[in-house]
């Protein structure tokens, strides 16, 4: 363990909290071909607020060179002398639901340049079971000339990492592990023990630990879809859904999910990577696709709930002000990555309103780059003829709404989280 030199493969969301942790016992290079990233962090500063500026300027190092501690760069030679090499890309969906592997085969190929016999590749990224030794060996094998399992070893580790959480930090979340080989199992499973203080769980496969991952949100995911339908069937009954679920929620083994928008990284994105290789092998997973249908409607419905209680107050729709709460896809946190929240407001927009974006958490250049949308990150000062909350951000529960709202003005509570009285919630 002691000759151990690790490189972290990417140091967003997932990477830089990971390799910040390993840098506290083994010296550590996290790699981004992102030139801005790096002049960022070697300043101290983490954008996406994971890792707080204090804990991470204790690792940073200024050279590739340390006995611990963490360098970043965009050199492909700093991590030439690394012998484990931890891939934390992306895996994202294009428009039409299919994987995108791209960010993968790109960081294996930039493996393959440095990769030396005796090392070992783990990869972290949300995939379907086979792409690390399907997809991503082949390309480690072919670029760098050596063979699997006799030159070189391979690992999968799933993230679980949970944005915004200062609580449930990566060394507090139980890490599945799992090797090429029984011994590289073994070896990966006491790299990642050797920080993890929650402990480690040891797949006998990679296969199983890729499986393992993308049952674990897609099972999160057709749950919030049932709680959704639930939604939209008390609404037609006129009874609040919030109150039936924390009835049932007094039995000892009821789940207690809430209705709500679901984006993100992960349970928005990863049910369509089982499902796609689900059909692969001929079989269409009826409940998988209809849980993503239901949910990634629910911008769509909520915007109509919106519009409708409008109409219902003699409020004009064409022209009418409306606020919406909240841009990113999840509350107290700046990730904007496949928030359904747009949804909800390209909606809107399309009745002819005109939609002001407040996020106190939003990155506004973000924001205009993915989305083409311009918000505000301080409270508007104008009156609006509707509110809709959309994200539960702790600033948004001490507004005064008297003051942003005209006389005949709705509010629609999507969190549920506004103990005021609000005109509907989902």
């Amino acid at each position: 363990m002691k000759d151990i030199k690790i490189a972290i493969i990417g140091l967003g969301y997932v990477g830089l909290p990971l390799a910040r942790l390993f840098a506290t016992k083994y010296p550590v290079i996290g790699f981004d071909i992102n030139k801005d990233r790096i002049a960022e962090l070697r300043k101290g500063h983490d954008i996406t607020l994971e890792v707080e500026d204090d804990i991470l300027q204790a690792v940073l190092k200024d050279g590739p060179k340390m006995e611990t501690g963490l360098f970043c760069s965009n050199q492909l030679e700093d991590i030439a002398d690394c012998n484990y090499y931890i891939v934390t890309v992306p895996t994202p969906v294009d428009s039409t639901n299919r994987p995108i592997l791209t960010p993968l085969y790109k960081a294996s190929e930039t493996v393959s340049k440095v990769l030396k016999k005796g090392d070992t590749v783990i990869y972290e990224s949300t995939v379907y079971p086979g792409v690390t030794e399907d997809e991503c060996i082949p390309v480690l094998e072919k670029e760098s000339g050596l063979v699997y399992n006799k030159d070189f070893f391979a690992g999968y580790s799933p993230e679980r990492i949970n944005p915004g959480d200062k609580e449930h930090t990566v060394e507090k979340i139980l890490k599945v592990t799992s090797g090429s080989t029984p011994e590289i199992g073994k070896k990966v499973d006491e790299l990642y023990a050797s920080v993890i203080t929650a402990g480690t769980h040891l797949a006998p496969t990679i296969k199983v630990a890729e499986a393992a991952k993308v049952i674990e949100n897609s099972q999160r995911d057709i749950n919030i879809a049932f709680v959704n339908e639930l939604a939209k069937i008390f609404n037609l009954m006129g009874i609040d859904t919030h109150d039936v679920l924390e009835a049932a929620g007094t039995k000892w083994n009821f789940l207690p999910f809430k209705p709500g928008l679901v984006g993100g990284h992960c349970i928005g994105v990863d049910p369509y990577y089982l499902a796609q290789k689900a059909q692969e092998f001929g079989y269409h997973p009826e409940i998988i696709l209809a849980g993503r249908r239901m949910n990634d409607t629910m911008g769509k419905y909520v915007s109509s709930e919106v519009v409708k209680l409008m109409v219902q107050k003699d409020i004009k729709i064409k022209g009418s002000k409306i606020l919406a709460l909240g841009i990113t896809f999840k509350e107290n946190c700046p990730d904007v990555r496949n928030t359904k929240a747009v949804d909800v407001i390209n909606n809107l927009k399309s009745y002819g309103t005109a939609v002001t974006i407040y996020d106190p958490w939003a990155s506004k250049a973000e924001v205009e780059h993915e989305y083409k949308m311009n918000i505000v990150n301080d409270i508007p000062s104008e009156k609006f003829d509707a509110i809709v909350l959309t994200v539960a951000h702790q600033q948004f529960l001490n507004i005064d709404f008297t003051n942003l709202l005209t006389d005949n003005g709705i509010i629609y509570d999507v969190k549920g989280i506004l103990t005021g009285k609000v005109d509907g919630r989902l």
